[in-house]
């Protein structure tokens, strides 16, 4: 196992596998280790944790950890792809929207929201067009709704005196983060998500525009603006195979 302040490598099966460290100063905080559907392992390290009692939680958990991981990748590795038919499940804002492709030759290609369905008008029966209308549509949606909810952000967030410019990039193990120019990256995939999550990330990537890393310092100031980030952060680790999925 080796050592870290903001990590620590633990070694089953002829595997690495990386714990992120969280340091939790809340009283009442106890040692737990989390494994995400994302294949991210932390661990909440409360304030005067030893290294001693750190490794030994670390080294009896090693073989759940895998476990764990292995079982989330069993998952990945058998989702179905998505087929882009009517009646397919769609995330928007937390909420499933049944899709409704709807084939007509002389009309315009459009996605629309509709009675709680997302109806697409196509001209010809493609999949990969239904597919691309649909992340255009997403990608459009993403930019209002991301820009809107920072902007209601950004007074919580006195640190923040100029507010930063925002981008959309879809990234395969990422939410968003945040440049050490100040920029906010956003993976448009996040708008399936619901409000409060996607609040958690903004506010994480604006939290490191003060502190740029992952020590105490940023936990203790994601904590004093969202409390709960927890509870939002397990949600969406909960939705992300559903969300990213193609």
């Amino acid at each position: 196992m080796s050592d870290d302040r903001t990590h620590r490598i633990l070694t089953y099966g002829g595997e690495q596998i990386r714990v992120e460290l969280l340091p939790r100063a809340r009283p009442g905080t106890t040692l737990r280790i989390k494994v995400h559907p994302d294949l991210t392992v932390q661990a909440v390290v409360p304030d005067g944790t030893s290294d001693a009692d750190l490794e030994k939680a670390l080294h009896q958990k090693t073989r759940w950890i895998w476990e764990k991981l292995r079982d989330f990748r069993a998952v990945q590795e058998h989702a179905t792809p998505r087929a882009y038919v009517s009646g397919e499940s769609h995330f928007y804002l937390g909420r499933r929207h049944l899709l409704k492709v709807h084939h007509q030759p002389d009309a315009s290609e459009t996605v629309r929201m509709l009675r709680g369905r997302l109806e697409v008008s196509v001209q010809e029966r493609n999949t990969l067009r239904i597919q691309k209308l649909l992340e255009l549509w997403y990608f459009t949606r993403a930019q209002d709704v991301f820009r809107t909810r920072l902007d209601a952000l950004l007074p919580t967030t006195l640190w923040v005196t100029t507010p930063p410019a925002l981008k959309l990039q879809v990234m395969q193990t990422q939410w968003g983060n945040c440049s050490p120019g100040g920029i906010v990256t956003l993976n448009p995939h996040l708008v399936k998500a619901p409000r409060d999550c996607i609040d958690y990330v903004i506010l994480h990537e604006l939290c490191h525009l003060k502190e740029h890393n992952h020590g105490p310092a940023f936990w203790s100031l994601l904590e004093r603006v969202m409390p709960d980030w927890e509870r939002h952060k397990a949600r969406l680790d909960g939705m992300a195979e559903m969300m990213l999925q193609k």
